[in-house]
C-alpha cells in the first residue's frame, strides 16, 4: 500500500510539473526572408539548437595567382532539442544531420539570406532521403535560423599559411520539416 501511495504521489508531482510548464509556440517562419521559408504543405517536426565549430582552410583563390582566401571546409556541431537534451550531431561534408537513434539525412542547399555581417547566413536546404529508421525519416526541408558567428576568420590568409585550418565557433537553430 505504501509503495502504491508513493508511486501515486510521484505521478501527481510529475503531472503537476508538466502542467506548470508553459506551452511553447511552434516555430514560426513568418519573420524570415521569403528565400529561406519552407513551402506550404510542410510542418515542423523537430527543432534543434546547434553549437560547434566550422572549419575554414586557407587556400589559393581560383584563377587569381598570388591571392588567398579562407574557404569553408565543414561543420562539426552537437544538436540539442529545446529541453537541452543532446539528440544528435551535425557534420560534413557532405552536410549531415544525424540523430542519436542512428537515422541521418543529407541535403542540398536551395537558398541563403544574410543575417548580419558577423553571422553565417540563414539557409534553406532540401533533404535527401534519410538513411536509417528514426527521427530523420521523412524529413523534407531543414532551415538554419538564429545564426550567431561562424563567418570566415578575419586573420590573414596568405602563401605563408596556405593549407592551415582555423576553427570558428558558431551557434544556430536547425528546424526540421516533413510533408503534411
Amino acid at each position: 500500500m505504501q509503495t502504491r501511495t508513493a508511486l501515486s504521489l510521484v505521478a501527481i508531482a510529475a503531472l503537476t510539473a508538466c502542467a506548470s510548464q508553459p506551452m511553447r509556440a511552434p516555430f514560426s517562419q513568418a519573420d524570415l526572408p521569403a528565400a529561406v521559408q519552407v513551402p506550404a504543405g510542410h510542418t515542423v517536426v523537430m527543432e534543434t539548437a546547434a553549437a560547434g565549430d566550422i572549419t575554414y582552410q586557407c587556400r589559393a583563390k581560383k584563377d587569381m595567382a598570388g591571392q588567398f582566401e579562407w574557404v569553408f571546409v565543414g561543420p562539426d556541431a552537437g544538436l540539442k532539442d529545446r529541453s537541452g537534451k543532446v539528440i544528435g550531431k551535425y557534420y560534413g561534408p557532405p552536410a549531415t544531420w544525424e540523430n542519436n537513434d542512428g537515422s541521418k539525412v543529407t541535403a542540398t542547399q536551395l537558398a541563403v539570406a544574410p543575417n548580419g555581417a558577423a553571422n553565417i547566413p540563414l539557409q534553406l536546404v532540401k533533404a535527401n532521403p534519410a538513411m536509417g529508421m528514426g527521427a530523420m525519416q521523412g524529413v523534407s526541408y531543414i532551415q538554419r535560423v538564429a545564426t550567431v558567428s561562424g563567418i570566415a576568420p578575419a586573420s590573414t590568409c596568405a602563401k605563408a599559411n596556405e593549407g592551415a585550418n582555423q576553427l570558428v565557433r558558431y551557434t544556430a537553430d536547425y528546424i526540421f520539416y516533413k510533408a503534411m
